[in-house]
């Protein structure tokens, strides 16, 4: 016969995929019961009524449960949280204090505001890639789309789920293993996004303190274009995020974006480097075309590198590639469906630049897209 240890340690090997613990150590077993004939029922509590992965987390209950010598048979009863075990699961996955854990000075997770100084360079697809790049070396990334006004990111992932609410605490949907959250998740269709100042900063605020990151190693936040109330918002917040600047080859685009990284000069960030886009294009032949000219990220490096008396490297160069744009509107990024193309190469370069800077073992299986 199983004992009720065994089933307790047999739960205890199922993680709340939203929340990525232990459903034992979030309390969610209320009770274990053990027939004479070695029948199990077990009672689990949810979050929410109507959570989305209530047959997910009884899919994985039945396999680890049945796994267990001399279990006959596994009964779910699914239960609903009260609001004061809500109001204690809040506290314990992000603490008493009403600031969040990304703007504690002893953070562990790297911040970086990826930010261009006008659109069009190709900064969200360089965000999405970028995640996805290093959450395929292990890595807990998380995305945090700032673009307001011009939000593209769960499109780039094909994430068409909503947040789950949890007392006033977000579940971020995840995409190929990477927590995202973005103002495209609550508005309707294609509808824009009029806010002023006051509201952005209150939205970014929500972003920062209520939403569920859990234990990231990195966070990418793909701002919007330019110097405005956004980038100085959350200079404010996360004081100790780092920018990463997308520049195209173009010098005009690349004196534009010189601006954007010497918005750290006014609020004491520091750049972590530069990141060039369609940096060229190779036809069939083996012909390497500059449409968009060269030399685009040297300037910027160097610019910035005098202005903030600061060494800010070129982290890469990405090759431009039709099919990249293609990938994003499929809801793909070209680094999980192409990961042996040019560009793909070029971000796994980048993300191998930034990974050591996380002081965390990297692991080897690269994360399926799995969405919450």
């Amino acid at each position: 016969m199983p004992t009720e240890t065994q089933i307790t340690t047999a739960l205890a090997g199922v993680d709340d995929p939203e929340i990525g613990r232990p459903i034992t150590e979030l309390n969610m077993v209320e009770t274990i019961t053990i027939g004479t004939q070695g029948q199990v029922a077990v009672r689990i509590l949810l979050t929410i009524a109507g959570c989305p992965l209530r047959t997910k987390i009884g899919n994985d209950i039945r396999e680890a449960v049945t796994a267990v010598p001399g279990v006959t048979g596994v009964d779910i009863d699914f239960g609903v949280m009260t609001d004061e075990q809500r109001r204690d699961l809040r506290v314990q996955l992000c603490g008493p204090e009403a600031v969040s854990a990304l703007a504690q000075p002893d953070s562990p997770t790297k911040v970086y505001c990826v930010v261009s100084g006008k659109g069009g360079v190709g900064k969200s697809s360089v965000t999405v890639n970028l995640a996805v790049a290093l959450a395929r070396r292990g890595l807990r990334v998380g995305i945090m789309d700032a673009d307001v006004h011009g939000h593209s990111v769960p499109a780039m992932l094909g994430i068409t789920e909503t947040p789950t609410l949890v007392e006033s605490m977000m579940m971020p949907p995840i995409a190929f293993g990477i927590r995202v959250i973005s103002i495209g998740m609550f508005v309707e269709g294609n509808a824009p996004v009029v806010w002023r100042g006051p509201m952005l900063h209150r939205a970014l605020q929500q972003f920062v303190n209520d939403v569920y990151w859990g234990e990231l190693d990195i966070l990418l936040i793909d701002m919007p274009p330019g110097t405005g109330d956004i980038a100085i918002s959350l200079a404010q917040l996360l004081p100790a995020a780092q920018l990463l600047v997308v520049t195209t080859p173009q010098r005009t685009a690349a004196r534009i974006a010189e601006r954007a990284g010497a918005v750290a000069a006014q609020t004491g960030q520091r750049v972590a480097g530069i990141i060039e886009n369609m940096s060229w294009y190779d036809t069939p032949d083996g012909t390497r075309h500059t449409p968009f000219g060269a030399g685009g990220a040297t300037a910027v490096s160097r610019a910035l590198s005098g202005l903030l008396d600061t060494h800010c490297p070129v982290l890469g160069r990405i090759p431009f590639d039709p099919a990249v744009c293609a990938a994003g509107d499929d809801g793909a990024p070209f680094v999980h469906t192409d990961p042996d193309c040019a560009p793909a190469k070029a971000v796994g370069e980048i993300a191998a630049a930034l990974a050591p800077i996380v002081r965390r073992p990297l692991l080897v299986t690269p994360p399926n897209r799995v969405m919450a």
